[in-house]
């Protein structure tokens, strides 16, 4: 079976680190940023050997898997037509020195993900790879030998869990299926989930515990409610 060419957008220490792990895994791993081609290969050539640096067109077009490793304020800047009909995997978190001392992207009520999709109306849109650490990614591919580290995602699209799951697989993770794509609100920056590296059983733990934090609290104060 013929596996999904990756694309990832973004080539600082996310974009980087995610394209070793996917050409560690055997995909064909492309890459591109806002950098030109020239100035951005060198860098990829060092830092991701393997994955071939192209053009953010070439890559969108190429690429059946997308992963959204750019500043979140970034992500309004998007074609939704190039990425129409793509797993789009976003891995974006609002963080206030690269996006802005206040996030005017999401809200308690609607999160980043959320905007996302509505924003990419045509792309299937799942979070995943947000909620762990850049450094923690490859250190967690080998920690837990028998039992890796979860990775959550959360999609409104039942078509694309089984490959969503399987490139977390395949990266050496363990997927835990949130749901919808509103829960992805519970992996963002101020949860408790957000920075979790465990595995399963640990964080689906915290996962029961997360509406006894301040986050937890401020969410349903937003909402009214838990995310139902």
């Amino acid at each position: 079976m013929t596996r999904p060419v990756v694309g990832i957008l973004g080539a600082g220490k996310l974009g980087t680190t995610l394209a070793r792990l996917t050409v560690h895994a055997g995909y064909k791993t492309l890459i591109a940023s806002r950098k030109p081609v020239a100035a951005l290969k060198w860098i990829i050539d060092t830092l991701a050997p393997g994955a071939d640096t192209v053009s953010a067109s070439d890559l969108t077009q190429a690429a059946d898997i997308v992963i959204l490793a750019i500043p979140l304020s970034q992500i309004p800047t998007l074609d939704p037509a190039a990425l129409a009909g793509k797993i789009v995997l976003d891995a974006a978190n609002y963080w206030a020195d690269v996006d802005g001392s206040t996030n005017t992207y999401s809200s308690l009520t609607e999160g980043s993900s959320e905007v996302t999709q509505r924003l990419l109306a045509q792309s299937l849109v799942a979070k995943a790879f947000n909620h762990m650490g850049y450094h923690d990614l490859e250190i967690e591919v080998t920690r837990h030998a028998a039992e890796p580290s979860a990775m959550a995602f959360a999609t409104d699209h039942d078509q694309i869990r089984p490959a969503v799951s399987e490139l977390i697989v395949t990266l050496g993770f363990a997927p835990l299926d949130l749901g919808p794509l509103r829960f992805g609100l519970l992996l963002e920056p101020g949860s408790p989930l957000f920075g979790l590296a465990e595995p399963v059983p640990a964080f689906q733990a915290a996962l029961a515990n997360v509406y006894q934090s301040p986050f937890g609290r401020h969410v349903i104060a937003a909402r009214g409610q838990r995310i139902q």
